[in-house]
Formats: structure tokens, sequence, C-alpha cells
């Protein structure tokens, strides 16, 4: 079943009958991705295709955006903790900073702005091409054979990329203390009291919530799509901002719910 978007009535309701849309098509989607699994009708050729290309775009510019990252954060660590006398407590603010906060943000931003673009321009071309509405016809679902592999593949890329870019955010940051006199030994020692397995796996959770978001609005903005080339253009624009503002609301709400449901070793 085709969603369309009702005609403009001002910028307030068109807001609000988008937000809803949106609700609609996520639950949709989740239905259509249990049916398929527990029917094995999931398209596991589709989902690894997706896998392969959002692995190809967005691995080398997340791992490109890492690395000055963890300059910055080592860099300003030696002067913040010098002049506090806690050069010994490196690790823990990478820990905090890097693990907790950058690198799933980071992932989310790779699979939202680059992704997800290419996602909506996919889907859209195949709308304004009527692809979908004869796949309707045909008899099969668009959502089931077009959304829910692009979902899984996303939430699978961003969650191991998340893993990728936290190695390679410690590896700057310690590489860069070690060149300003730090010490190596008491840098991986704070990061291993303060680092816990459920600080990792939070981040993990962070990374696949903001790609399912991410994911699911570039879809639903690319089945929407309308008004030609020009209004696919103006569908990309609007799922990169969208996604943008659902992940900052996401990370938000986790970071507040991480120390309740996890309470963190020490004190920071």
């Amino acid at each position: 079943m085709a969603l369309e978007t009702p005609p403009a009535r001002g910028p307030v309701a068109d807001a609000a009958a988008q937000a809803g849309l949106l609700v609609v098509f996520a639950a949709r989607t989740a239905r259509a991705g249990v049916r398929a699994v527990l029917g094995r009708r999931l398209a596991w050729r589709e989902c690894l295709e997706q896998c392969w290309f959002l692995a190809a775009v967005s691995a080398l510019p997340a791992v490109l955006m890492t690395i000055p990252l963890g300059v910055l954060v080592a860099v300003n660590i030696g002067s913040l903790a010098g002049q506090l006398g806690a050069e010994g407590y490196a690790g823990a603010v990478v820990a905090f900073v890097v693990v907790g906060q950058a690198a799933p943000l980071v992932c989310a931003l790779m699979i939202s702005g680059v992704g997800g673009s290419a996602i909506c321009a996919d889907l859209g071309s195949r709308k304004l091409r009527e692809e979908t509405e004869a796949m309707e016809v045909m008899g099969l679902s668009t959502v089931e054979r077009l959304v829910v592999p692009r979902v899984l593949a996303a939430v699978v890329v961003t969650v191991l990329l998340n893993g990728v870019v936290m190695a390679v955010g410690i590896g700057a940051t310690l590489f860069v203390h070690v060149l300003l006199g730090g010490s190596s030994g008491g840098f991986l020692a704070t990061l291993t009291a303060y680092a816990d397995p459920g600080g990792f796996l939070v981040a993990e959770v962070k990374a696949g919530v903001f790609a399912v978001l991410a994911a699911l609005v570039s879809a639903f903005k690319g089945l929407t799509a309308r008004g030609g080339p020009s209004g696919l253009g103006d569908a990309v624009n609007e799922a990169v901002v969208m996604a943008f503002v659902l992940v900052f609301v996401a990370n938000t709400v986790l970071t507040e719910l991480h120390p309740l449901l996890l309470p963190p070793k020490g004190e920071f």
C-alpha cells in the first residue's frame, strides 16, 4: 500500500502530518520485517547488496573523520589535564567522549548523510518512475522488498562500523597522547578502569537505533517523493535534516537512560 502525503496546509500541519505518516510507516516496516523473517521471504540478496554498498560509501569517510577527532581530543585533554594536574585521566576522558558519544554519532552522521541520501534518492527515483506502483499492482510489497532489507543493512553496517570507529578513535588519541609525552600505560589503565562492557554495549545499541531512524526516514522520504527531479532533491535534503534531528534527540534520551540502566564504573 503506497503512502501519499496530503496537500500542503502550512508548516505546522505539514510537519504533524509527516510525523504521523512516519510513525505509520515505521510500524508497517516492523510488521513487514517480522512477516518476512517468519515467512522466510526476507530478500537476503538485496540485504547483502545494501550492506556492501553502505559499507563502501560510509567506512572510509567515517575513519577519516575519526582520526582528526581523536587528535583533537588528545590535544585538548593534554592541555586541560596539564592545567588541572590530571594527566593520568586521559584514558577515562576518551572512554566517555570517544566510546560513549563520538563513535555512535560519527556513524550516525555517515549513515544519515551518505547512506541515507543514497537510499532516499534510489527509492525516490523508483517512485518517480512508477516502479513501486508496478510492484504493488503485481502483489509485491515495496516495504517488504525494498525498505526492510535497507533498514537491516543499515543496522548491520552501522553497528560494525561503530566498532571500527571506536578502535580508530582510541588508537589516534593514544598515539597523540604518547607523542605529547603522556604515558601509554596510564592511558590504557584509566581507559580500562572507566570503560566497562556496558559502555561498549550502550554505544552499539545507540549505533543500531541511529541506523534504524536514518534508514526509516530516508526510505519514507524517498517513497513519498513527488514533483519530479526537483522534488526528489528536496526530499533528499529533508531526509538528511530529519535524520540528523531524530538522531540527536535519540542520543539525548539514550545518554540520559544509560546511567539509570547501567551505572558507570568509578566517577568522572
